[in-house]
This record gives structure tokens, sequence and C-alpha cells, in this order.
């Protein structure tokens, strides 16, 4: 299966369907079933303690699942978040953005099983790991 929207594509679509996150995220690469997705941490993603809240964790894990997924079968934005499991591994630096690496282990025709580790800007160990399922609605005839 080959790639059938590429970063600049997937970051129109983004801020397209989603206004209210448009410049929260930057997509960095895209690839066969995978790709690589920026948080650019601002204030707003911090809690106290001096870190990046968990929220804002799950948001970069479940859109670069749902990117992943638009990258491989084109716009669908109806996709929904249908399970997410998330460990918090780490404390990421406050003021360092986080890189989410993802990977999908399924795509099949009515969901997605996507994988993603997410790192502080350059860290080695990921600070958080996430599984996540997505439904695709069927096709209208």
């Amino acid at each position: 299966m080959t790639v059938v929207m590429e970063a600049e594509e997937l970051s129109g679509f983004l801020d397209s369907e989603f206004p209210q996150i448009a410049g929260d995220f930057v997509i960095e690469e895209v690839g066969e079933r995978r790709i690589r997705v920026r948080l650019l941490v601002g204030h707003r993603h911090l809690r106290p303690g001096g870190t990046v809240s968990g929220p804002s964790m799950f948001s970069l894990a479940d859109v670069a699942v749902y990117l992943a997924l638009q990258a491989m079968v084109g716009p669908v934005s109806l996709a929904v978040t249908t399970n997410c499991s998330i460990d918090f591994m780490h404390k990421p630096a406050a003021n360092t953005d986080l890189i989410a690496e993802c990977r999908l282990l399924k795509l099949g025709r009515m969901l997605v099983v996507g994988d993603v580790q997410i790192f502080s800007e350059g860290g080695l160990e990921p600070v958080a790991r996430a599984s996540l399922t997505y439904s695709i609605p069927p096709k209208r005839a």
C-alpha cells in the first residue's frame, strides 16, 4: 500500500477539518504505514510541576494515528478513535517540543490499529507510549 496524502496535503486537511488545533502540530515525515508528528509545546500544554500535560500527550498520539490513517487511505474526516491505551513513562521537558513516531500495525477496511512512541525533542527514551484503534466509517454508495 502506498501513501496517498503527503505531509503538505495532510497539514491542509488538518487545518481545514480541525481549525481549533491549527498550528499545534507539524508533520515531519510520512511513509508507508508510518508518520512522525511534532507537537509545538507552548504554555497551554504545561501542567504544574514543570512538565507537559497528559492530555497534550494524548492529543499528540491521537493526531498521529489519525494522520497516519489519512495518509494511507485518503481523506476520511469522520474516522474516530474507538480505543486508546497510553503509558506515561518519563517526565517530558516543559519547554521542549514532543515528537510522535507512529506505526500502523493494522490497516483494515474498517479498523486501524496504531502504535505511537512519544519523545521529548532530542531525547533517546520515550516519555510515553500509546496504542490506539480507529474506526473508519463505511463508504456511502
